[in-house]
């Protein structure tokens, strides 16, 4: 067994660019998605059920969050 298999994959968000580390990241795992700042990888991460993260998804491709 892998000894990080327990550890959640981050993935940082396609619009970030190459190498920079001010970016989201998000792991996806059974429990749902977590989402953390770059920034502070050891910090504190928001938490969302599966639906939480869809309702989410769906709300920001219809442009609900446009400044």
């Amino acid at each position: 067994m892998c000894e990080n298999a327990d550890r959640p994959k981050w993935f940082k968000s396609s619009f970030c660019g190459g190498g920079a580390s001010n970016c989201v990241e998000v792991a996806i795992s059974v429990e749902g998605v977590s989402v953390r700042d770059s920034k502070d990888p050891a910090g504190p991460a928001l938490r969302f059920t599966a639906r939480e993260w869809l309702v989410f998804l769906a709300g920001a491709k219809a442009g609900e969050f446009e400044l």
